[in-house]
């Protein structure tokens, strides 16, 4: 029997959640295939969503309608808003979720939104006809039809794990590997490499000694993710607790590292630098003498921890001896060791920027497949390739979103541009308009173009506006509102700032670094009982308002810098150039280039190896 979609995902991850979501949502007739509907966008590392940009990815899955935000929101255990003590462009949600609530409240989306069907079985063979995707087939023989394919495997591909040198074939503890795409998509053309990335030991918290560590509490006022669900209050929140390595635990690793897979060449595939297992982290820093551990909980009705900052492929006994060294986990019994896994992942150069592959038409590669780590970049590939399939399905103009509109759009342009040669993640140092792409401002940056492509709800749009109006409303009563030396003297001495002497509008007074608008309206209010000045209290404008008027000259600079760099991706670059016709371009350029195939000079100029000198050569060719 052959069943007919209109698009097809494959992987129950956080990108084929999210892809199959935004398919349906925009009208596509769609399935999700995978292996287990238990474990829809299963958290296999850390139990928590957001964190120093990945926060302003979440906020712009969100925003454009995407459901990552919805569903950390009603599963977190505790809210943080990392960096306050910078700037704005800095800022960064992060919330610790319950592992099971999160996987539950996915699970409740997919199963009741329209036109989505799921299927619980190994996808094993794209149907392929001529260099156009047509639908694949399962395990067990069942073919489905569709326009469009969407992959988002993961960390299955041909998978393996290692501890020690123990190692099963596997994608994830306790689940099988996936076998059979990767050959198939080798033999269309398709570089296939090996990716190598772990996970912690799982502890349990009746045997941790937390009076030995540092509690982190989570704020007192709690933010939330997703703009249609503000004032979230989570009742109980979980805390986090601080400890540390130390000499008697590293000596206790580089015992086991004579047994490490890592270090015996087992393992080959290429590992995360930024977030390395702590047994590469004590021969990579060997002047440190501790680093630092989160013990972070579970759940809410859980006594299992992670050990975040200990990943580690050791033997299960170096693990266990070396954790026992720690402060606080001298009694400590594990459910579960760490462990790396290898899997296939194909090189991003091979997509364009709507995330479909140049190879094969109507195919679609997101998630860690493309080389990324994490669930917030796997969640945002998987959106955009979703709405992209849909756009191309309904004959619409393709969502391309520039690096100076969202960091999604920084994620994809490096990963096609540039490709990866380590797990890619995102920091808020690979983005050049920082200021711009702050996670308060997502919903303006992107909530209409998700209203109009038909994923976002008018309800966002209307809270959108509301929150605009507001802001304007606030910004337009500190300009028309002067305040006395006795109003404001107090509070201007208590933030060390400098005092009037006369009467002074209070937009002045809030352009002072050390002056907060929540405090200044504070000062209004109580001066000013009129109705049109008694403006109720709303953090979430206040704050809007602060940025918007203590950084407008940060802003609108890097507007104009964003916009005169957008001239050159409104270049186009015709498909068929033939770069190895222009000599004068060098050869590693020319190699580039032709590998590449990038559709504007802006992202020619991205390039690493196209130097400044080719670009010029472009340009006199295009007629610039």
């Amino acid at each position: 029997m052959i069943f007919s979609y209109d698009i097809i995902v494959v992987g129950g991850g956080h990108a084929g959640c999210e892809a199959a979501h935004a398919g349906a949502k925009m009208g596509a007739k769609t399935l999700l295939v995978t292996m287990d509907m238990t474990k829809l966008a299963q958290m296999s590392c850390n139990p928590a969503m957001g964190g120093i940009a990945k926060g302003q990815i979440i906020r712009e899955i969100d925003a454009l309608g995407g459901l990552s935000g919805i569903i950390t929101d009603r599963s977190m255990i505790q809210f943080r808003m990392l960096n306050k003590s910078k700037g704005p462009a800095m800022w960064s949600p992060r919330a610790q979720c319950d592992r099971q609530k999160f996987t539950m409240e996915w699970r409740k989306e997919i199963e009741k939104t329209n036109n989505l069907h799921i299927w619980q079985e190994q996808a094993v063979k794209l149907l392929i006809e001529g260099n156009k995707v047509k639908g694949i087939e399962t395990s067990f023989g069942t073919k489905f039809l569709g326009q469009s394919v969407i992959l988002t495997n993961g960390t299955f591909l041909n998978a393996m794990m290692h501890v020690g040198f123990k190692n099963i074939k596997g994608g994830r503890s306790g689940e099988a590997a996936s076998y059979g795409l990767s050959e198939q998509l080798s033999e269309l053309g398709f570089t296939v490499e090996r990716m190598k990335t772990g996970t912690s030991a799982r502890i349990d918290g009746r045997t941790i000694n937390f009076s030995l560590m540092t509690e982190q509490k989570g704020d007192e006022e709690c933010r939330g993710f997703s703009f249609i669900n503000r004032g979230k209050v989570i009742k109980n929140q979980k805390s986090c607790f601080i400890t540390h390595t130390n000499e008697a635990v590293h000596e206790e690793l580089r015992k086991g590292l004579e047994y490490s897979p890592l270090y015996k060449g087992i393992i080959k595939g290429i590992g995360p630098r930024y977030c390395p297992s702590i047994e590469v982290k004590i021969v990579i820093f060997k002047e440190k003498d501790s680093h630092q551990l989160f013990i972070e909980p579970e759940g809410t009705d859980t006594i299992e921890y992670y050990v975040n900052g200990f990943s580690s492929s050791l033997p299960l006994e170096s693990q266990i001896k070396a954790l026992r060294k720690v402060k606080g986990l001298e009694n400590v019994e594990i459910f579960r060791p760490g462990y790396a896994i290898e899997y296939d992942f194909f090189q991003p150069t091979q997509l364009k920027h709507t995330l479909e592959t140049k190879t094969i038409e109507d195919l679609y590669f997101a998630g860690q497949i493309n080389g990324t780590t994490g669930y917030e970049e796997a969640a945002a590939q998987g959106l955009m390739a979703g709405i992209n399939a849909v756009l191309k399905l309904k004959k619409k103009e393709k969502l391309i979103l520039g690096r100076d509109e969202s960091y999604i759009g920084v994620l994809i342009d490096d990963l096609v541009t540039k490709g990866v040669d380590e797990p890619y993640r995102m920091f808020t140092s690979r983005a050049e308009y920082r200021i711009l792409l702050r996670q308060d401002n997502a919903d303006e940056r992107l909530t209409r173009k998700g209203f109009e492509i038909g994923l976002a709800e008018r309800k966002r749009v209307e809270i959108l506006e509301k929150k605009e109006r507001l802001t304007n409303e606030l910004i337009e009563l500190l300009e028309r509102t002067s305040l006395k030396p006795e109003q404001i003297n107090c509070l201007l001495e208590k933030a060390g700032s400098s005092r009037i002497r006369q009467k002074t509008k209070a937009i002045n007074i809030a352009l002072r670094p050390q002056v907060q608008v929540e405090k200044i309206m504070e000062v209004i209010r109580e001066g000013d009982k009129t109705k049109e000045k008694k403006a109720s209290k709303n953090k979430e404008i206040e704050e809007s308002a602060e940025i918007r008027i203590k950084y407008e000259g940060y802003i609108k600079r890097e507007r104009i810098i964003a916009d005169k760099i957008k001239r050159l991706e409104n270049l186009r670059i015709p498909p068929e150039i033939n770069y190895n016709e222009l000599l004068s371009i060098s050869t590693e350029g020319r190699q580039k280039l032709s590998r590449i195939k990038p559709e504007s000079i802006a992202q020619a100029g991205r390039i690493s190896g196209v130097s400044p000198s080719d670009i010029n050569i472009l340009l006199m060719y295009l007629g610039r």
